[in-house]
């Protein structure tokens, strides 16, 4: 009576507790409170179940371990390793489903087919084999998404595959083959190897997903596999007769489909040519030299005077912020400019970094106000008025030639129109492209000047000239 009463009704807590964290999590300003929200929970839910167990000694001993874990972790983990890290969990997700729908079946599918007339042996086998195809595609495809994003060495160039799309077609029709076999087998033994090759299959088309998909497209595909992580876990709670996960991975596997839309609608690609297609660089790489020939360089102190009359100045934060670690020194150096009088704005590309929301955690992070944060949409109309254009790490989002030349491979891609304000800044190491490996004409443009160097350093060293003057 107590478990069929109080599990029910706590698992029901918890899933409004997942939809108001969710709603929370929609504003910076309520992002925190979402999170915690979520957090509480996931620990009504596990607690819970815990406690309806008769016996939970491994799952306790898993639990002080995925805590110990995640706690190093969190306490461990760089802020410019949080895509990485992201990638990780969307992939364990799909590995711990694969593994609890396949242990389930084999422990309790026999009981459920002498307990019920078919029915029930059916939704389990259909959802089982779903967990096995979702939860192994998202696994090691945020394996390999995780490899890119930390740049090593087997996952810096995708490995050639002949007619690529052709295999993954007939790898799904394969692996949806062996679903539909396994779900009308009589047998146990065969249904276990079945759910095997599924496994295998399907691991194989999730390498093969995500190998030709370039860097730039990252956070299109941590979104999807984030979603995938969700459908699988929801795949799951079918199997095991879980409502809360039912529910939970429902709404994982929904939000990332929709933050999925939004980044590829940022990026003006559909899904499909995100998936299916790979950026090349064709012979516009060939032409940097002759388009850098004009490159013009320029050094704190003139940087300094520019802004000391800045009225309006506006950083472009991406991916070298994150890895300079120099949102702190950007933070510092924007309310410099703001005791002078100046008005600071941070202009924030859905797509820069590496991951959805990248640039908002780390200027979070630097405690820098939420009001100040510009998104594309609303700071392009204004960006004629900017004084002066600071442009720290990104490359492709502000890249000119996605509304200039047609045959860009980011071509149409909107874009941080930094090129029209009246002076821009552009802090980098190199003029070495982005991700999507093509120049940049704003290197080289009148109004636009290059400070070469590490990201954090460039930054104190303008600190320093402006507190010079």
């Amino acid at each position: 009576m107590y478990s069929s009463v109080i599990v029910p009704l706590v698992y029901l807590l918890a899933a409004v507790l997942f939809i108001f964290g969710l709603k929370f999590m929609a504003h910076p300003r309520t992002a925190v409170r979402g999170n915690l929200f979520g957090a509480l929970g996931m620990l009504l839910a596990v607690l819970i179940t815990l406690i309806d167990l008769v016996r939970f000694e491994f799952i306790v001993g898993g639990v002080l371990v995925g805590a110990v874990v995640g706690g190093l972790l969190a306490v461990k983990i760089q802020m410019t390793a949080m895509p990485q890290l992201v990638g990780l969990f969307n992939g364990f997700g799909g590995g711990a489903s694969v593994l609890v729908a396949g242990a389930s079946m084999l422990v309790v599918g026999s009981e459920v087919a002498a307990s019920e007339a078919g029915g029930g042996l059916y939704v389990m086998l259909t959802a089982t084999a779903l967990s096995g195809l979702i939860g192994a595609v998202t696994f090691w495809g945020s394996l390999v998404a995780f490899g890119k994003l930390q740049e090593l060495d087997w996952f810096r160039k995708p490995f050639h595959v002949p007619a690529q799309q052709l295999i993954n077609a007939l790898l799904l029709l394969a692996t949806l083959g062996l679903a539909v076999w396994m779900i009308t087998s009589d047998s146990e033994m065969a249904r276990g190897w079945l759910y095997l090759g599924i496994v295998l299959l399907a691991s194989v088309l999730g390498v093969f997903l995500v190998n030709p998909i370039g860097g730039a497209d990252m956070p299109v595909v941590i979104a999807l596999l984030n979603s995938y992580s969700g459908l699988a876990a929801a795949a799951t709670g079918f199997v095991i007769d879980n409502n809360v996960l039912i529910i939970a991975g429902s709404l994982v596997g929904a939000s990332g489909i929709i933050l999925t839309q939004i980044m590829c609608k940022a990026m003006n690609r559909s899904l499909g040519n995100v998936l299916f297609g790979v950026l090349d660089a064709g012979g516009l790489a060939g032409s940097a030299d002759e388009m850098y020939a004009t490159v013009r360089s320029t050094s704190a102190d003139d940087i300094a005077m520019l802004l000391d009359g800045a009225q309006r100045v506006v950083f472009v934060p991406g991916y070298g912020m994150a890895v300079a670690q120099a949102q702190h020194a950007v933070r510092d150096l924007g309310r410099m400019i703001e005791d002078r009088g100046g008005v600071v704005e941070y202009a924030i590309h859905p797509v820069a970094g590496r991951m959805p929301g990248h640039m908002n955690v780390l200027l979070a992070e630097a405690d820098v106000d939420y009001e100040q944060l510009k998104e594309m949409d609303e700071i392009n109309p204004t960006m004629g008025t900017v004084d002066v254009a600071i442009v720290l790490g990104a490359n492709d989002v502000v890249n000119p030639l996605a509304r200039t030349d047609p045959d860009s491979p980011i071509a149409g891609m909107p874009i941080i129109d930094v090129d029209k304000a009246r002076t821009v800044i552009i802090i980098k190491r190199s003029l070495s492209p982005g991700f999507a490996g093509i120049p940049n004409p704003l290197f080289a443009a009148d109004n636009a000047m290059m400070f070469f160097g590490d990201g954090q350093k460039a930054i104190l060293d303008i600190v320093s000239a402006v507190k010079e003057l």
